[in-house]
């Protein structure tokens, strides 16, 4: 077995597709989402594969929560990946910043960036101890100052930051940590972003797996504080 993961917002979508690669890589997983019926449905379809599985539902937002998902992981022998995928869009439709929520804005900081840090604070120990890899999800919104992303595309860029921090201040801990931007895809939350457009053309998170197979075959510890694009030319820039 390569270990223990643990994937956040994998009812569906990328984190489900993520969820099942692992599985076929040979990691016991812990999945995480609000939607417990398509968790549960995750969670059959792995088993299957032979690995450990345990779905837990829940808010990442909830400290109660979170420490329970570290406390399955370190049953199981201790947390050797952390996917941060789970997201919030915020508003929909999405708001010009200037006029967004400022409630609703701090519901999506909280998930986009508050909820990952505290698992990646918690789960410290268990990383440590298997000298760990955690991936943050990111999107090109965190690059582009696009018209009513601002809000989605703020908290974005501050997490692919506080990868690049933990990055560096985790080494010494043989902890690393990268940030990846999945790029466009055929997904619930990427329609919930055009309601009532046409997402058609979009591909499936499914266009992934080849970025993901290549991933989990480095050294952690050489790619630390790197920042990925899964469907780019160049997963790597050379400097």
């Amino acid at each position: 077995m390569k270990g223990i993961s643990l994937v956040t917002g994998a009812g569906r979508g990328l984190g489900r597709i993520l969820a099942t690669f692992l599985a076929g890589q040979g990691y016991d997983i812990v999945i995480t989402a609000r939607t417990d019926k398509e968790l549960h449905d995750v969670a059959q379809a792995l088993e299957s594969v032979g690995i450990r599985v345990a779905a837990i539902p829940g808010d990442i937002t909830e400290p109660k929560h979170r420490t329970r998902l570290l406390q399955q992981t370190r049953a199981m022998g201790g947390l050797s990946l952390l996917v941060n995928n789970a997201s919030d869009l915020g508003e929909t439709p999405r708001p010009e910043l200037v006029r967004a929520s400022l409630e609703r804005f701090r519901t999506t900081l909280e998930t986009n960036l508050v909820a990952p840090l505290a698992l990646i604070q918690e789960a410290l120990p268990q990383l440590e101890q298997t000298r760990g890899l955690v991936v943050n999800i990111s999107s090109d919104a965190s690059q582009g100052g696009y018209e009513r992303w601002g809000i989605y595309g703020s908290s974005k860029a501050a997490l692919d930051l506080a990868s690049k921090t933990l990055s560096a201040e985790l080494k010494a801990l043989h902890i690393s940590v990268v940030s990846v931007d999945p790029g466009d895809m055929r997904t619930r939350m990427h329609q919930d972003a055009f309601p009532g457009e046409d997402i058609s053309d979009r591909p499936l998170p499914e266009v992934t797996l080849p970025f993901w197979a290549w991933l989990v075959g480095q050294d952690p510890e050489r790619i630390s504080g790197m920042r990925y694009q899964a469907q780019g030319t160049l997963w790597e820039v050379p400097i």
